[in-house]
């Protein structure tokens, strides 16, 4: 049976985005004891405009783009990056860890109906039980690992969670249907440039950058992962993954980030692994495949092959 190669290589560009995304709380907990989340913020960004700025250089992408397109670039960049950003670090104050990771779960729900009402992506049976499979698989992961049973705390640290995953949809479906035609490392650039200059009165009102001498070498490793992984080559992937994907497919991948947490929480915090919750990766695992791949297809072929 053959595969579509360009979409095999867009899923592993997601796949990647969301691994950095996942292990981006681990580095983010690491790192709140000597800076403040918004501060963090500004300086994750400006890290990661810097790399991406120096790729572009590299790859010798002219840095000049239409001044047709300048409004579409500030309204990526204001909603993917500044307001996103700033919903979650102030959502993260109020509600714990394990109410923010089945929260995420929404935003890829937002995503499909987005994409049905302006994209003109279908709905089909498939996609609701991948999505429901992956649903049950956060919730698993994410209460296991806190030992915190599944709750609705309603305050303005949820409802600030929940705009985040509103609006991701939004970015990512705005993301698509633009059609930017610029290099996704260039868009992501001016993305980043934007975030930056945004947050940066966060640092000044704080004074952030005088917490930056108190770092270690393992902090300063945590910061350098989050401005080059997480927020440089995390957006630009997620990019490239919605210039093949569909969008309500690329969502899907958001599934998966509980998964990527937890497996870094194991490595670098020395946590535990649960049963219950490898087995809800497991679970995740199979729904985002029935959504994006063609496992059912695939085992109808070889279960068709074998009987020949």
């Amino acid at each position: 049976m053959a595969f579509d190669q360009s979409k095999i290589t867009a899923s592993l560009y997601a796949t990647l985005s969301i691994s950095f995304w996942g292990v981006s709380f681990v580095s983010t907990k690491a790192l709140l004891g000597n800076l403040d989340p918004y501060s963090l913020l500004v300086l994750r960004f400006g890290i990661g405009a810097l790399f991406l700025f120096f790729l572009l250089l590299i790859q010798r992408i002219r840095l000049l783009v239409s001044i047709k397109y300048l409004p579409h670039l500030m309204v990526l960049g204001i909603i993917g990056v500044f307001v996103h950003q700033v919903l979650q670090a102030t959502a993260l104050l109020t509600i714990n860890a394990s109410t923010a990771g089945w929260l995420i779960s929404f935003s890829p729900i937002f995503t499909v109906f987005l994409a049905m009402l302006f994209l003109n992506e279908r709905i089909t049976l498939t996609k609701v039980v991948g999505m429901a499979l992956a649903i049950t698989g956060v919730l698993i992961v994410t209460t296991t690992r806190s030992g915190q049973s599944f709750q609705f705390a309603m305050n303005i640290g949820f409802i600030l969670m929940l705009l985040s995953t509103l609006n991701w949809a939004v970015y990512s479906v705005l993301l698509k249907s633009l059609k930017i035609p610029y290099p996704p490392l260039l868009v992501t650039f001016y993305m980043s440039l934007i975030g930056l200059i945004l947050t940066t009165p966060f640092i000044i009102r704080n004074r952030g950058w005088e917490a930056l001498s108190l770092l270690n070498h393992t902090e300063w490793a945590h910061l350098l992962f989050l401005g080059v992984f997480v927020s440089g080559i995390g957006y630009w992937y997620w990019g490239k993954a919605l210039e093949v994907l569909a969008a309500s497919k690329v969502s899907m991948f958001l599934y998966l980030e509980p998964i990527a947490t937890l497996v870094a929480a194991v490595f670098l915090l020395q946590e535990k692994v649960i049963l219950l919750s490898f087995a809800g990766g497991i679970i995740i695992i199979i729904g985002v495949i029935i959504v994006n791949g063609q496992l059912v297809p695939l085992l109808l072929s070889i279960f068709r092959k074998n009987r020949l």
